[in-house]
């Protein structure tokens, strides 16, 4: 579980203040004139990605106007100062969907996304590469463990998906935001994929300028690195090799597995997994932007591979091997986030089949609506009919909650978590995000060159 653990292993018992709570309403936005949560499925849906969106508009960095790591209602103001690069890649995708569902005006969205690639333009980089986190008033690094305080590929890739998709929204728009589209794309032409292979035929995760190499960290799929790959082959600057991605992430094939999980076909193997499946996450950081709709290559269909995790996930779910009280086909979703020990305290965990503590990450069903969009409604039905109060607060749905532990709750949101939302929604609803990016010409080129075909998209 590496890949996993490396995540968020420093966040969870650095930041043990977040507010628990097992009684009691949450911090609540003002619902009339829905007060008797009569809400129906559109409105339902308008109102999780509204509420989401918030996270990255009304509570992020004043500065830099990028993502906090985290937001947590009853203490606002600790931890302001923590960008995060995957949470703002993320909140970029946000604020391209709030234009759209009209959370404010493209105008607004404009100047916000100005100051925020302003801020990017001048932070702190290593081979072109952001950190993990930085400080949202200088953008000097923040370090993420006691040997990364430099450059962090993955978040950066998480960034970049965000800087092509808001490239490709404002490219032929006014002089503005010709602008704006112009300085994403040399913000993101600007990172050295080449440097992250140390000259061998992979991509590693860190680099830093004080202890290089030192974490040594492959990026071996699959997991949710798969997009580092594609960015890296698609760069018109420091592209990688094709063996890159067919040696270490494919790992020459070996990725692909023939078991099943409840009669449904895993696919590929998940890190960490020993054939079932992992964390949900794998299945939505690369795909945010990566449309798996129709796309092939020499390894998987990936709509297969992604409809499939979220189907196992559910099944899972219902099977409930862990007799967790409420599990069923409407609660359900396991994903890394907040967590909750063994000794009720607070953690962060990685929550999968392998690694379930009786917590549900609501990001996980909710950020599945493309590939499950039925199952993922009746959990959604689930919170805002049933459990509001409870559940959901400023920014929607809690970032991790238990029915089994008397509705235990962070009251509490994460940006790696709540950032996948809205956008997933949108392009179940719409493929706002994925036609973005499957359009971006040098993307489309790298995919071509990697072998994937897309009947979605035309090649």
């Amino acid at each position: 579980m590496k890949f996993i653990n490396q995540l968020y292993k420093i966040a969870f018992i650095t930041f043990l203040f977040v507010s628990c709570d097992d009684d009691g309403p949450g911090y609540q936005e003002p619902y009339d004139p829905n007060a008797n949560n009569q809400l129906t499925e559109t409105e339902m849906l308008d109102l999780v990605q509204k509420q989401s969106i918030t996270y990255f508009w009304d509570h992020a960095n004043a500065n830099s106007k990028l993502a906090r790591e985290r937001f947590h209602p009853d203490d606002p103001n600790s931890d302001m100062n923590t960008v995060t690069t995957g949470g703002s890649g993320f909140g970029l995708l946000n604020i391209l969907v709030g234009i759209e569902r009209g959370s404010f005006t493209r105008t607004n969205a404009v100047t916000r996304l100005q100051t925020a690639l302003n801020f990017l333009e001048t932070a702190d980089r290593f081979h072109g590469a952001w950190p993990h986190w930085m400080n949202g008033t200088n953008g000097d690094v923040i370090p993420f463990g006691s040997n990364d305080n430099g450059g962090d590929l993955v978040e950066t890739a998480f960034l970049c998906q965000g800087l092509i998709c808001v490239r490709e929204y404002f490219k032929n728009g006014n002089a503005a935001e010709q602008a704006l589209a112009q300085k994403a794309d040399l913000l993101w032409k600007g990172v050295e994929w080449d440097w992250y292979t140390k000259g061998e035929n992979a991509l590693y995760w860190h680099w830093s300028p004080d202890h290089a190499w030192q974490i040594n960290m492959k990026l071996v799929g699959y997991n949710e690195t798969m997009i580092s790959y594609i960015l890296g082959v698609s760069s018109p600057t420091h592209p990688i090799s094709l063996e890159c991605y067919k040696q270490t992430w494919a790992q020459n094939g070996s990725i692909v597995t023939s078991a099943t999980k409840y009669g449904v076909p895993v696919v590929f193997n998940h890190a960490g997994a020993s054939g079932s499946v992992g964390p949900m996450f794998f299945s939505h950081y690369s795909f945010l932007a990566l449309d798996p709709r129709g796309l092939t290559d020499q390894y998987a269909n990936y709509w297969d591979l992604t409809k499939n995790h979220a189907t196992i996930m559910q099944k899972y779910c219902i099977a409930n091997p862990g007799n967790y009280f409420a599990y069923s086909d409407k609660v359900w979703g396991l994903t890394a986030s907040y967590s909750r020990n063994s000794d009720g305290s607070l953690g962060y965990n990685a929550h999968s089949p392998q690694n379930d503590l009786g917590v549900i990450s609501p990001t996980a069903a909710l950020s599945n609506f493309p590939y499950t969009p039925t199952e993922s409604m009746k959990f959604l039905k689930y919170l805002y009919q049933e459990k509001r109060d409870a559940f959901v607060g400023i920014c929607g749905p809690y970032d991790a909650i238990s029915p089994h532990f008397s509705d235990w709750k962070v009251k509490g949101y994460l940006a790696i978590d709540q950032g996948t939302i809205a956008p997933m929604i949108e392009n179940h609803r719409t493929g706002l995000l994925w036609n973005l990016f499957m359009n971006a010409p040098e993307i489309k080129q790298g995919l071509i060159n990697m072998g994937f075909h897309s009947t979605q998209h035309g090649f």
